[in-house]
């Protein structure tokens, strides 16, 4: 039986030191934000303000995450710490699923007694809000690969839409004094931000239900690995979700030639990384013709 998981790249930047900062800015925002909501009076950007808030909070997380996934495995935890990528996001998933259910709440209350909103000074906090947010969302997109960063981007998208709803409400507010423009811009973002939510839910709780990753077919798989020249058939696939980027795969596979299998292997595992996307892979390999590799026992012959 033989495994490999090759190393990540020495020049890819690690993500936890990416996630901090932009933690650190979030929360700082967020409070510059709330003040500014509650001067101007507006429902969106006071739901922005708490939205950015948790942000910061599940950017944080994230990072904490990214880092205990850089621990190495230990006799007690052989596969290392990544799984915990994987509860952030399903941690970061939930959590904005309660604030969109905030949000819609207090905004159901503002259509019906609508208030006086200072358009312009809305708008002008969540033009800030927005250009923060974007760059934000510009420095975490190279780690989109990781389930665990995707979660934080979707709390920063999340806060994109949720900035040109308020700035859009500041505007039309500003030029018209139309009120319910207010809370009709926050069930905008709630339902933009409602499905994204439930789709990394989903994604994380098949994750740590060691499901196969959703992107990937185990029949193609299979039948990539099958048709290698040296192999005759392979049975046993497991693929499941080590961390928030890791994907690890198991299996039985019957060779040809066993005296093969050191090449066999590292072409295996070759095609299963760059086609697939695969890193962490253990085969076992069995003959395909036990009998014929014993030497036959002649016959005794009749009378002797």
């Amino acid at each position: 039986m033989a495994h490999s998981h090759p190393p990540h790249a020495p020049g890819e930047p690690r993500t936890d030191s990416v996630l901090w900062p932009a933690a650190a800015l979030t929360l700082a925002f967020a409070v510059l934000e709330a003040l500014g909501g509650w001067w101007t009076g507006s429902l969106a950007l006071v739901s922005d303000a708490g939205h950015m808030l948790t942000d910061g909070a599940a950017l944080a997380l994230g990072g904490c995450a990214a880092w205990m996934a850089r621990r190495p495995p230990s006799p007690r935890h052989s596969y290392g710490f990544g799984r915990v990528e994987v509860f952030a996001a399903a941690i970061n998933a939930g959590a904005m699923l309660v604030i969109v259910a905030a949000i819609a709440i207090e905004a159901f209350a503002r259509l019906g007694q609508p208030r006086a909103v200072q358009g312009g000074a809305a708008a002008a906090i969540a033009l800030a809000g927005l250009l923060l947010n974007l760059w934000i969302l510009r420095r975490l997109s190279p780690h989109g690969h990781d389930m665990n960063t995707r979660g934080a981007a979707l709390h920063v998208l999340g806060d994109v839409l949720g900035s040109i709803g308020a700035l859009a409400s500041g505007v039309v507010i500003a030029l018209t004094g139309w009120t319910p423009i207010d809370p009709l811009a926050s069930f905008f973002i709630c339902a933009l931000i409602l499905v994204s939510g439930l789709r990394l839910l989903r994604e994380s709780l098949h994750a740590l239900m060691e499901g196969v990753p959703l992107r990937l077919s185990p029949e193609a798989v299979g039948m990539a690995l099958a048709r290698h020249a040296a192999v005759v058939s392979v049975h046993d696939l497991h693929i499941w979700t080590l961390s928030g980027s890791r994907v690890a795969l198991s299996a039985h596979v019957v060779v040809r030639d066993l005296a093969d299998w050191i090449r066999t292997l590292r072409e295996l595992r070759d095609l299963l990384h760059s086609r697939f996307g695969i890193e962490h892979v253990t085969l076992q390999p069995e003959s395909a013709a036990p009998a014929e590799a014993r030497v036959p026992v002649p016959s005794p012959r009749k009378g002797s």
